[in-house]
């Protein structure tokens, strides 16, 4: 029997990942991708799955559920966020049985098995399926952690500037290669003749566009507009929507400040909205005056608000002066930016730019 071909997708959302709700052997183990919390949310998966328009509007009205907590999971400390995104995962599992039909529950598991790859026997439920001895799960969990330590060391390389990425991501498919192919082998016959079954007609994750959450609406508490009206998030579908936190005294804040200027400028005839959040970082930066004041200066001609309680800050789980956030025509997070742009030469508004034009061109 030829043995199916699986391998495993590098979706985006990589800080926030699938807890085991149990384990063999009171272990964890390495931590799974939230395929589900990932994927769900995609066109491709929707067209995969056959959803119907009135299911797709039922999943998408849920989603807000669980996504706000999800995106502020990525910042909590390890156990927290485990557990967050294992009750996340199970609060969208069940909505899910109640919107999809059975046999499209059946394809969104063959689905979630190829997303996870062959670490798809480190979870529980489908450790169970393939009767994974604890033998196995432990060479499993061995090889697994051996590829992430060997991944980590590459990764710290290229963020070093020892190794450039292209030749770090070359290092990196051979180490997930070397992984692959170790736990096929450690498979028996009998698991082997499951793969099949389990995964399905091979689906092209290359399609998938969108991996990350729905952006957290905008909060008014303790707000001020001191540029523009009010504005909610869920106004602006169909628009693009850059949302960039900063503290006007902040010089890489200041830095930025001319290059979100410049995308106003250059993309709102296009669909394009920015809208900057200042949140008070020094006593000064309470007052709605100078806030204005040095917003004028800048050249600001955007709508920006005063975040005095932080009730943006907090909503969005914001950890950094500068940060920008961008949003695409149906609201759900598609790239943000931490720091400086261009940072030591770093070109990193030219490539946040080419991720507007590309968010703009999107139906």
């Amino acid at each position: 029997m030829k043995v199916p071909i699986i391998t495993s997708v590098a979706f985006a959302f990589c800080l926030t990942l699938l807890s085991p709700q149990t384990s063999m052997a009171d272990e964890v183990g390495p931590e799974l991708d939230p395929v589900l919390l990932q994927m769900i949310r995609d066109d491709a998966v929707h067209e995969d799955l056959n959803l119907e328009p009135e299911q797709i509007s039922a999943l998408i009205e849920f989603l807000p559920q669980v996504d706000g907590e999800w995106f502020r999971a990525r910042n909590y400390p390890t156990v927290k966020r485990l557990a967050t995104i294992d009750q996340l995962t199970s609060n969208l599992r069940s909505s899910l049985q109640q919107i999809l039909q059975p046999d499209q529950v059946k394809r969104l598991e063959q689905l979630e098995c190829q997303a996870l790859g062959t670490r798809m026997v480190l979870h529980p439920d489908i450790a169970k399926r393939f009767d994974v001895t604890e033998k196995q799960r432990a060479m499993f969990v061995g090889i697994a952690e051996q590829t992430d330590k060997a991944v980590a060391k590459v990764q710290q390389q290229a963020k070093d500037g020892k190794l450039d990425a292209k030749a770090g991501g070359r290092k990196i498919a051979e180490l997930q290669k070397t992984e692959r192919e170790q736990f096929v082998k450690a498979l028996t016959p009998e698991q082997t003749e499951l793969l099949p079954s389990m995964t399905g007609k091979t689906f092209n994750f290359s399609k998938i566009k969108r991996t990350y959450p729905m952006a957290p609406e905008l909060e008014s508490e303790g707000v001020t507009w001191l540029r523009g009206t009010p504005v909610q998030l869920s106004d602006l579908r169909g628009k693009v929507v850059a949302v960039h936190f900063y503290a006007f005294q902040c010089i890489n804040c200041q830095r930025n400040l001319p290059h979100y200027q410049a995308w106003h400028a250059d993309y709102a005839d296009q669909g394009l909205v920015v809208i900057g959040i200042q949140t008070p970082e020094l006593s000064s930066e309470r007052s709605a005056d100078l806030v204005r004041a040095a917003a004028i200066k800048e050249g600001i001609e955007y709508p920006v608000l005063l975040d005095l309680k932080s009730s943006n800050w907090n909503a969005w789980h914001n950890t950094m002066w500068p940060t920008v956030y961008l949003i695409d025509k149906k609201g759900f997070l598609r790239r943000w930016w931490q720091g400086e742009m261009n940072w030591q030469g770093n070109p990193g508004e030219k490539d946040m730019r080419g991720t507007v034009e590309a968010l703009l061109a999107e139906d």
